[in-house]
C-alpha cells in the first residue's frame, strides 16, 4: 500500500519540473555512449562503401531500400551485420525508440523464419532487460510522470497476482494489453522479480516475433504495417495469452470456493 500511495502522490503533486536529476541525465548518457561506441567498432569493421541507405526505417519503403542494400553484405559480413541488428534493437527497446517491428521484418527478410525468431526474441529479451535495468536505477519519476494512471493499474494487477505472477505477465507479453513499452519501464517500479520478467520476455515474445518474422519474408507483398496483424493472428495471440492466465483464475476460483 505504501507504493500505491507513492505513486498516487507522485502523479498527483502536479510538477513540471524535469523528470530526471543530472546523475539519472548522467547515467542514460552513458549508456547512450557505450551503445554509440559499439555501432562505431561495427562501422569501421565493414568496408569502404556508401553508407548513406543506413537509417532506423521508418516505413516499409525505407526497408525495402535497407534490405536490398544490406543483402549483399550479410553473406560476406554476417557477424558485423548480426552484431549491428542487435546493438540497434537493444538500443531502440532500452530507450522505448519506435520502430521495432521494422527491424524485425528485416530479420526475416535477411535470416529466415528459424534464425529470425530466434534473433528477434534475443535481442528484444535483451533490450527489454536492458530497459528494465535502467529503469531500475532512474525510470521511476520519469514513468510517474508519463503514465501515472497506467502504473497505478498495474501496481494493483501484479499485487493481485502476485502468486501467478509469470501467468499474468505471459499474458500481458503475448496480447496487446499494455504496450510492450510500458512493461519494460513500469516492471521494476512495481516490484515484478526479474526472473519472472525475463521468462515472461523470453516465451511470450515468441509468437509475435514469429507472425512479423514470417511476414517479413514476403516484404515485398506488404502494404501497410498493419497487414501483419489480420483478425486471425490477433485472435492466436489471444487465445495464447488467455491459455497462460487460465491457471490463475483457476487457482483464484478454487480458493475463492474453501
Amino acid at each position: 500500500m505504501e507504493k500505491g500511495a507513492e505513486i498516487s502522490n507522485r502523479s498527483g503533486s502536479g510538477e513540471s519540473k524535469f523528470p530526471l536529476t543530472f546523475s539519472e541525465m548522467a547515467a542514460a548518457s552513458s549508456v547512450v555512449f557505450a551503445f554509440g561506441l559499439g555501432l562505431l567498432c561495427v562501422y569501421l569493421t565493414m568496408p569502404v562503401s556508401d553508407y548513406s541507405f543506413l537509417k532506423l526505417p521508418r516505413s516499409l519503403e525505407d526497408l525495402q531500400i535497407l534490405r536490398d542494400h544490406l543483402e549483399s553484405y550479410t553473406s560476406d559480413y554476417t557477424i558485423q551485420v548480426l552484431v549491428g541488428y542487435c546493438v540497434v534493437y537493444i538500443f531502440m527497446q532500452t530507450f522505448m525508440i519506435p520502430g521495432t517491428v521494422f527491424m524485425s521484418l528485416l530479420a526475416g527478410a535477411l535470416f529466415g523464419v528459424l534464425k529470425g525468431v530466434a534473433l528477434v526474441v534475443f535481442a528484444a529479451t535483451a533490450g527489454a532487460s536492458s530497459c528494465y535495468f535502467l529503469s531500475k536505477q532512474i525510470g521511476k519519476p520519469l514513468v510517474f510522470s508519463l503514465w501515472p494512471d497506467k502504473l497505478s493499474f498495474f501496481q494493483a494487477q501484479v499485487a493481485k497476482r502476485r502468486e501467478r505472477l509469470l501467468n499474468y505477465m505471459l499474458f500481458l507479453r503475448v496480447t496487446p494489453t499494455l504496450p510492450n513499452t510500458f512493461i519494460n519501464v513500469a516492471s521494476p517500479i512495481v516490484d515484478v522479480p526479474y526472473h519472472i520478467f525475463f521468462l515472461a520476455t523470453f516465451i511470450g515474445l515468441i509468437p509475435a516475433a514469429f507472425v512479423t518474422v514470417k511476414a517479413g519474408i514476403a516484404l515485398g507483398e506488404l502494404r501497410s504495417v498493419g497487414d501483419l496483424y489480420d483478425f486471425q493472428s490477433i485472435a492466436t495471440l489471444f487465445l495464447i495469452g488467455i491459455a497462460s492466465i487460465t491457471p490463475t483464475l483457476m487457482s483464484k476460483g478454487s480458493s475463492e470456493k474453501h
